[in-house]
């Protein structure tokens, strides 16, 4: 069983704050996969319609690398795409609540959502699909930022991740007609780990694997851990204004497991009157509206590191005590800026703490 353990950041030490050395590209850093030192290598992609970013701790392994994880990529896109006919999800979504023979990967991805859906008490809920069909996110993030249109239908709750039956033994899976699954809050997290933990075990040296901010740690990181940025850039037409000023961006150190920023900036899109962002709360089907717009979160996996973030952004103002009890070292950004930390993340002497 995922639980929510905590692997702590930690600031530079100053003999490791070289002023040319790049960190690796965190939530904001769009433009990854600079090498951290002249001992590391790295290589962008796009990838899951976001960035993705492969780091190596040895640069005559960064191709193999690349080769493994890009498999491991695809293999998820085609078991968990919301938005490819022929994946596995979509299968599933459109068997009317008959029973679906599944793949070992995807009951793998299932059971990952529903443990999240556990241990969040159903904030991060796989069943919040038609949730975001109906607030227009029904095809490749492009395709929804570019249609403008006022709503035609109203928001409407998730049914429920209780309701999704998944049988190990015979590897099937049901849910009721009508329910759509999604399973994008986890897929990408689960993704990271497998991919960084398949390259690091098959090339032998340390890797770090950042998709879209969803980063996993696999293999002896570099002297001094890998450096990583942690922001939340802000898109153009929300950068201005002191409600929503930008919060400065912050350099930590990480040994091991993973660290994952959820944002509700970071993939918005606008219908009619309406900004929408894709964290919604269960239980109303609406993007959360809290007093959080940026959670980042260390655990001892990427999947646990997300499931923190995402549910974070939709506790609001409660989620930062929610995290100090189960020791997770946290960053959470408020609207205007101002930062709050939990768990033990280093203290940010660039931004103000409120």
């Amino acid at each position: 069983m995922l639980a929510l353990g905590g692997t702590t950041p930690r600031q530079p030490a100053k003999a490791e704050q070289d002023p040319g050395a790049q960190p690796a590209p965190g939530a904001a850093a769009i433009a990854a996969g600079r090498p951290a030192t002249a001992q590391q290598a790295g290589r962008s992609f796009s990838v899951f319609g976001t960035f993705g970013a492969l780091l190596v701790t040895r640069p005559d392994t960064l191709e193999a690398a690349y080769r493994l994880i890009s498999a491991e990529l695809a293999a998820i896109d085609a078991a968990c795409s919301r938005f490819r006919p022929d994946s596995e999800l979509s299968l599933v979504n459109a068997a009317g609540g008959r029973v679906t023979e599944v793949s070992a990967l995807f009951a793998e991805a299932l059971q990952t959502a529903l443990t999240a859906a556990a241990l969040t008490d159903g904030d991060v809920d796989p069943t919040c699909g038609g949730s975001l069909v109906r607030l227009g996110y029904d095809r490749d993030f492009a395709e929804v930022r570019a249609d403008t249109s006022a709503l035609t239908r109203a928001a409407a709750p998730a049914p429920g991740w209780r309701l999704v039956e998944l049988d190990h033994e015979r590897r099937t899976v049901r849910v009721p007609a009508g329910v759509v699954l999604d399973l994008g809050a986890t897929a990408k997290a689960l993704a990271a780990d497998r991919a960084a933990a398949r390259a690091a075990a098959a090339v032998g040296c340390g890797v770090l694997v950042n998709l879209g901010g969803d980063i996993a740690i696999a293999g002896q990181a570099p002297d001094g851990g890998w450096r990583i940025e942690v922001s939340d850039k802000l898109p153009d037409d929300q950068a201005g204004g002191a409600a929503a000023r930008r919060a400065r961006g912050q350099v930590v150190g990480i040994d091991s497991g993973g660290l994952a920023t959820s944002c509700t900036a970071s993939r918005g899109w606008r219908r009619g009157a309406e900004r929408l962002h894709h964290i919604l709360v269960p239980g109303t089907g609406r993007p959360a509206d809290g007093c959080w717009r940026t959670v980042s979160v260390a655990a001892a996996t990427c999947v646990a590191a997300n499931i923190a973030s995402t549910a974070a952004i939709i506790r609001g103002e409660p989620a930062a005590r929610w995290l100090d009890r189960l020791g997770l070292p946290a960053r959470l950004v408020r609207g205007d800026g101002r930062v709050v930390t939990t768990g033990g993340w280093p203290a940010d002497d660039q931004g103000g703490q409120a």
